[in-house]
């Protein structure tokens, strides 16, 4: 799952050869992180891309780490690679069909898919911090780090 984060103005112009993972789109400087999540609703692990970057680029990285029974992601995953995928994981992927699509999906379960909004309530504690709600950093480690310490203090806060 990602969601953006508005780079602030200031953030953008740091030095050659470091990487910044700010992408340009008509909303300005945005910066998304890709996030799984465990099925208590605390952060695993997360990557962080520029704005303009499809979920479905990054999700191969993220099903990798994962060692688990179903996973659970929304529309924007669907693609028969990403459930290949998350097949050769062991796990059973629970996504819901494009409205386009003409494919079966008989693993759909939709009070699993109810949990997905453990994935949003991580985001939406995280961005209480405002360094990660409007991104500050020049560069990518240490926006990377700023999200790192917010994972940490939800997990501290069990």
């Amino acid at each position: 799952m990602g969601s953006y984060v508005k780079a602030h103005q200031h953030a953008s112009g740091a030095m050659h050869g470091e990487r910044r993972d700010i992408g340009k789109s008509r909303a300005g400087n945005t910066t998304k992180i890709h996030m799984s999540v465990e099925s208590c609703g605390n952060p695993v692990d997360f990557i962080i891309t520029g704005g303009e970057v499809h979920d479905a680029k990054v999700a191969p990285d993220l099903i990798k780490i994962f060692d688990s029974q179903f996973t659970v992601a929304d529309k924007g995953y669907d693609s028969d690679s990403i459930r290949e995928k998350i097949r050769e994981n062991n796990s059973i992927p629970i996504i819901p069909r494009r409205e386009n699509s003409t494919k079966p999906n008989p693993e759909f379960d939709s009070h699993i898919y109810k949990l997905r909004h453990l994935v949003e309530n991580v985001f939406a504690r995280l961005k209480h911090f405002r360094a990660i709600a409007t991104r500050y950093d020049k560069l990518s480690r240490n926006f990377k780090t700023s999200v790192t310490i917010g994972c940490l203090w939800i997990w501290i806060k069990l």
